[in-house]
């Protein structure tokens, strides 16, 4: 799952946190057990506070929890917090003089348009509430 550093941050620190979502976790134990920066994290749970998926509490014992019940989390929440992308959105782009060019960039453009409408689909049917579980199960 190490494709895209940002969604596996996130989804290993909800996912943890989905075990106790009540408990506030500060950004520097957050980065010591997934062996990253501080700043990384506070950048990317900064992304899903935006989106309404943790508060931050400021101060001495401030730090992130859950904004909602783990149940109603759902991977394509998450991903889509993050402003994740298969592929990177049509900028654009200059005209294309040659026919198969244009039709072919049109086409891919289409295909990648749908095959991320259904990763979403299929993200939103899992929360990070049963991913928990299946952890839980395992160990």
């Amino acid at each position: 799952m190490k494709r895209n550093s940002r969604l596996s941050l996130a989804l290993h620190t909800l996912g943890h946190m989905a075990g106790q979502p009540d408990r506030i976790r500060k950004s520097a134990d957050i980065a010591a057990h997934a062996g990253t920066n501080p700043v990384v994290v506070r950048r990317v749970l900064g992304s899903l506070r935006q989106a309404g998926l943790l508060v931050s509490e400021s101060g001495h014992s401030g730090g992130w929890r859950l904004a909602r019940p783990p149940e109603e989390i759902t991977l394509a929440d998450v991903y889509l917090a993050l402003d994740e992308r298969l592929a990177a959105p049509d900028a654009e782009e200059e005209p294309h003089d040659c026919t198969v060019a244009h039709a072919f960039h049109h086409r891919v453009s289409t295909v990648m348009a749908e095959v991320e409408q259904s990763l979403i689909q299929k993200l939103g049917k899992t929360t990070i509430f049963e991913i928990r579980e299946t952890a839980t199960d395992l160990s």
